[in-house]
């Protein structure tokens, strides 16, 4: 079922699933929180994607994993949080996949089984600084492309000149998601920093407690 607004607008069948644009969000979301959504929701409405996948990482090469919830667990308060997004889709495609996850396998792997749709990856511009090192960060690039929203940085991030980057015009946003659960750790709510339905959930189990 084809469930973009932005199909409809073109006129295509609300029957069958053909070729979309896809953002990959790629995230540990540990915990998601409202910084997401909003970063999500600026691509959505400022780019031509027709959705953006929320891709839950059950480990980042890059991160250590002592203080990550449980990746299911995650991936339930991901689904929670945008439950009523019917242009966001939550993905658990990287549970399957060898660990480390690096995002080039990822996008690959999806490709493969999703070959009508075209995919970009969606980075803050504090990644941009380190996506030369990334694994086949040029196949990235060429092959599918990146969408860049702002993030504050303390050194001059390096452009990289290439026509399947797409910098877009966002509100620069700081909500730690390492804060929120240092505050769930003291017993403290972080109201309005995650949305109620995950809040509600984390409280149900006991999350981060």
């Amino acid at each position: 079922l084809c469930c973009s607004r932005k199909c409809r607008a073109r006129g295509e069948s609300l029957f069958r699933v053909e070729h979309m644009k896809i953002g990959l969000f790629f995230g540990s979301f540990n915990p998601i929180h409202v910084g997401h959504l909003i970063v999500a929701n600026m691509v959505y409405e400022m780019t031509d994607v027709n959705q953006i996948w929320f891709i839950v990482s059950p480990q980042n090469p890059f991160k250590k994993t002592k203080t990550l919830l449980h990746e299911f667990d995650r991936f339930d308060l991901v689904n929670a949080a945008i439950r009523d997004h019917y242009h966001f889709k939550a993905h658990d495609i990287e549970f399957g996949l060898p660990r480390p996850s690096y995002t080039i396998n990822t996008i690959t792997h999806l490709k493969s089984r999703y070959a009508d749709h075209e995919f970009k990856l969606i980075i803050g511009e504090d990644n941009l600084a380190q996506f030369t090192k990334w694994k086949n960060y040029q196949e990235i690039l060429n092959q599918h492309g990146i969408i860049v929203y702002p993030r504050k940085v303390t050194t001059e991030t390096p452009s990289i000149n290439h026509k399947n980057v797409e910098l877009i015009s966002a509100p620069l946003l700081d909500i730690s998601a390492s804060h929120i659960r240092q505050m769930l750790k003291e017993g403290k709510i972080p109201k309005y920093l995650v949305p109620e339905e995950v809040l509600n959930l984390i409280r149900l189990k006991k999350h981060y407690a």
